[in-house]
């Protein structure tokens, strides 16, 4: 689409107030400012970080009202002043991370993710619910012409921070992981984690997304619901290298350490509804059997990418249910509920 074609309107789906659905409105298309792009948006997978931020369980977002969204697949509509690197009609993935600064310690040291002054797609800046968004043309990631926005759109989100996650267990190929959950985040993790030359075992309490999980590659599952799953994985396999908790129930946390063999490592990717949930761990386990418990917040631009050719070369991909920006309240209902296997795509068309 040239700039001559963009309309000045766009549908959107707006949160006005959290705890409320959201409204279809019709709002004017923004405008890229320098070092900026404009997208139309294909594709926008349905995070479960959407929800909790709409229902208000981070307290009320930094933006409001507020365009949620944040596993975008577009193209390039049109370039703000100084963006050579992209062109009007290329394919473009946005994610969670809007922009950092670049230039503080953390950005310094590769680990841009948990840069203080970090804008956040879809929380503090209008996000992919929407026909179009504006990002910083520094932070897309690039897409082949070949790919299917709606297949490719969770990886942008759920792919990268499972992938991210995987990478801070340390793991090497042989060992074994346990992946607590297998929904929009954990059927993901499964594929990368075999991907990479691991071995599975998949916890849940939905037989559907276990087959599932057995399904992508998982060795061995164990329904949390009808047995201990820290004294089933013991039993099974003696315990775990590493863990990666992808489910937001705070007794998955807990489970996650117990798991582990004796220098395991725990990773946490998922989140609660609230900040205020806490763990408790046996200390002299932590010690003893040196114990690693470690925190992935999404993904860098690198892992964005890395996470983006496993999916390109058919090593990964996500079970999505397409839906239209009309649907997105239905969506979020489902969600609640537990009712979501894979992951939720609206195409805002």
């Amino acid at each position: 689409m040239s700039p001559s074609n963009i309309p000045t309107t766009m549908r959107a789906a707006i949160a006005h107030r959290v705890g409320e659905p959201l409204s279809i409105e019709q709002v004017p298309v923004p405008t890229p400012a320098p070092g900026e792009i404009l997208i139309e948006v294909l594709a926008c997978g349905i995070c479960h970080s959407d929800l909790h931020a709409v229902d208000g369980d981070w307290g009320t977002p930094p933006l409001m009202p507020l365009i949620p969204g944040h596993e975008v697949a577009g193209r390039v509509a049109a370039c703000g002043d100084g963006v050579t690197h992209l062109q009007p009609g290329q394919l473009v993935g946005v994610a969670w991370m809007f922009w950092s600064c670049g230039t503080c310690e953390w950005c310094l040291a590769g680990m841009e993710t948990i840069c203080p002054s970090t804008e956040s797609t879809g929380f503090s800046k209008a996000g992919g619910y929407a026909e179009y968004l504006v990002a910083p043309a520094a932070f897309v990631a690039t897409l082949p012409e070949s790919v299917d926005p709606v297949a490719i759109a969770p990886i942008l989100c759920a792919g990268v921070t499972t992938y991210r996650g995987l990478k801070r267990t340390g793991l090497r190929p042989g060992q074994w992981l346990a992946v607590l959950g297998v929904g929009g985040l954990g059927h993901l993790a499964v594929q990368y984690a075999v991907a990479m030359g691991l071995r599975v075992v998949a916890l849940d309490v939905d037989p559907d997304k276990l087959a599932l999980a057995t399904s992508l590659g998982a060795s061995a599952v164990v329904n949390s619901r009808e047995t201990d799953p820290v004294a089933a994985v013991r039993e099974l396999l003696g315990g775990t290298h590493g863990s990666i908790v992808t489910a937001a129930a705070p007794i998955a946390f807990e489970q996650a350490v117990g798991l582990l063999r004796p220098g395991g490592t725990a990773v946490y990717i998922g989140l609660p509804g609230n900040d205020r949930d806490t763990i408790s761990a046996s200390i002299s386990r932590l010690v003893n059997d040196e114990i690693t418990v470690r925190g992935s917040n999404v993904g860098t631009r690198l892992d964005l990418q890395e996470a983006v050719d496993f999916a390109l070369r058919g090593q990964v991909a996500a079970t999505v249910r397409q839906v239209t920006l009309d649907d997105v309240n239905d969506v979020f209902a489902d969600m609640r509920a537990g009712r979501i296997v894979g992951r939720a795509v609206l195409t805002p068309r």
